[in-house]
């Protein structure tokens, strides 16, 4: 684990491997230790995984307020420069897809490869944002507790929550640990994202699209409009899982993972 200043914050992250860098963003409200199967794995097979904390999350500063999905991004690239990696793999889970969409709209040039999981393109209704301005009130007025308890049989499928205690656990403790204030400001920012259904025709790099079968937040319809706007992009079902699968099903996930990257032409600027 380490910690960096970047601009006006402190990023947490973990940088290990050797080896093409595979950068993994974070859902809400999560931090990076959702990535730990994949960073194991993938460690193992060849790749130099960077996983940080997004501001608000984890070891990172909480900035009260509200966080755009641009400062996200922006954190990212700053945090990227200072390890001196230029072109990577990006991947992202539910709000950490859509950060990593806005980082192909604004740095594109240097993402060789995209997985989008659980996530989805089309910009936040007007009920929709009300109801995450609403949830972000009452995050600062109650807590994460009550809504931890909550969400948890929707983050996961219920099946999952009660065949896998030590994830559910995990998962609880990762939404219960999240600063409220910086999920607060996450959610304000993320009710006014842009629309990236219009990105996706422009997407010119591979990319494959995972969803957990089972998904309540995202479902599978969500990750078709991804596969269909995107150039030549894959789709990989996770059976049995719900919004996390690469926690619920993780040999199952680092498996679409790895058939995706093994056929990824490796950046010269990137190699070991």
């Amino acid at each position: 684990m380490s910690t960096v200043t970047v601009g006006d914050i402190t990023i947490g992250y973990d940088d290990k491997g050797s080896g093409p860098p595979l950068v993994l963003i974070h859902g809400h409200p999560f931090d990076r230790s959702m990535w730990t199967p994949q960073i194991e794995a993938f460690t193992a097979h060849g790749w130099r995984v960077i996983a940080p904390d997004l501001r608000g999350y984890g070891q990172s500063t909480v900035v009260p307020g509200v966080t755009m999905l641009g400062d996200f991004a922006r954190d990212i690239a700053a945090l990227l420069d200072h390890l001196g990696v230029d072109g990577f793999v990006l991947t992202g889970l539910s709000m950490g897809g859509q950060i990593a969409m806005e980082c192909y709209r604004l740095f594109g040039e240097r993402v060789h490869g995209l997985v989008l999981a659980d996530t989805f393109a089309a910009a936040e209704t007007d009920e929709g944002k009300a109801r995450r301005n609403a949830l972000a009130d009452r995050l600062l007025r109650e807590g994460m507790a009550p809504y931890a308890d909550e969400e948890l049989p929707k983050m996961m499928a219920p099946h999952n929550v009660v065949a896998q205690p030590a994830v559910a656990a995990h998962v609880l403790r990762m939404m219960r640990g999240a600063p409220a204030a910086g999920a607060a400001a996450a959610l304000r920012g993320r009710a006014e994202r842009p629309d990236y259904v219009r990105l996706l025709p422009t997407v010119a790099v591979p990319t494959l699209v995972v969803v957990g079968s089972e998904d309540e937040y995202t479902p599978v319809a969500d990750a078709e409009v991804l596969r269909e706007g995107i150039p030549d992009a894959t789709l990989a079902v996770i059976d049995g899982a719900g919004h996390l699968p690469n926690l619920e099903r993780p040999t199952e996930f680092n498996a679409a993972m790895s058939d995706f990257l093994n056929h990824l032409p490796v950046p010269t600027d990137a190699a070991p």
